[in-house]
């Protein structure tokens, strides 16, 4: 890359961080009216779906559906969307919009161990102990004083990793079996499209769905803005990474953790304890050491 090209890019990284970190406090808020989880994946993969329908179009791409495509997508709908998705929006209402953030950077540490186990990558010591280091950011913040300095259950901190752990899952067997000849935006749009199927009965039958008329609030204002952000904001990476490669694209991760502390302090004025920053340099130390090292490392979710 030429230099003005490296500062651009950079411009880009800066911008996709601070959006993407932005939808995590927006999320805070959404949970914050009593909106049921079922009820809010619904309205967010319906406005994914719409949003991305429009950017297919435009980029003149239809969307393939047959039994490949298909599985493909009822794959990254489960792991990728419908079970995360369930463990975040529960986990929000008990845990700061910012542990939220740190806790999701565990994303590249949890996908190294997965990636050994499905042969995707050879073992090293280094991007070990990245995952242990890791590990120690999490035990930091379950510690009992910290926790509790936090208001958040244990319990609660717990299901907050889970969406971490499925999008490790999902960007590793993505790698492993492929998107069936589909590109990244066509296996969102797809996902987004039979996970709005598959939500909405399930929204009924619980009695969470949310009528259109009680998005005009400060939570449903939150929820569509997260909705968007991420549509935009997930372009953009894949944009990203073709121009300037996923060795450098990879490195947004920093930026959405602490976009999310500092939105989260701006928008929600949430106040840590010491040893939350001290397990957030721990999260930065393990990112950096599980990264891969060329452009055929670690999938990225």
């Amino acid at each position: 890359m030429t230099r003005r090209e490296t500062v651009f890019f950079s411009f880009v990284l800066v911008l996709l961080g601070a959006g993407w970190g932005v939808t995590i406090p927006l999320t805070k808020i959404a949970v914050s009216s009593g909106f049921g989880h079922f009820g809010l994946i619904f309205w967010q993969l319906l406005i994914g779906s719409v949003l991305m329908a429009v950017l297919c179009a435009v980029r003149g791409k239809g969307l393939p559906v047959n039994w490949s495509t298909l599985r493909v997508f009822a794959i990254v709908a489960l792991i990728g969307t419908l079970i995360p998705n369930t463990a975040s929006f529960q986990a929000a209402v008990h845990v700061p919009a910012g542990i939220m953030a740190i806790l999701l950077s565990m994303i590249p540490m949890f996908a190294f161990p997965i990636a050994l186990l499905l042969r995707l990558d050879s073992f090293s010591w280094r991007r070990l102990s990245g995952l242990f280091a890791g590990l120690l950011g999490v035990l930091i913040i379950v510690m009992p004083g910290v926790s509790a300095a936090l208001a958040a259950p244990v319990f609660w901190l717990l299901v907050a990793m889970i969406a971490g752990l499925c999008y490790a899952m999902e960007g590793n067997v993505v790698a492993k079996w492929g998107t069936a000849g589909l590109d990244a935006v066509q296996v969102l749009f797809g996902a987004s499209l039979l996970g709005t199927v598959v939500i909405l009965p399930v929204t009924l039958a619980s009695g969470q769905f949310i009528a259109p008329a009680d998005l005009n609030t400060t939570s449903g204002h939150a929820l569509m803005g997260a909705s968007v952000a991420h549509v935009l904001v997930y372009a953009g990476y894949v944009w990203l990474v073709g121009r300037a490669g996923p060795v450098f694209t990879v490195q947004v991760s920093y930026l959405v953790t602490g976009f999310a502390l500092l939105w989260a302090k701006v928008i929600l004025a949430e106040a840590y304890p010491p040893a939350v920053w001290a397990a957030l340099a721990l999260m930065f130390v393990g990112m950096y050491l599980v990264q891969p090292r060329s452009k055929g490392g670690l999938a990225q979710a």
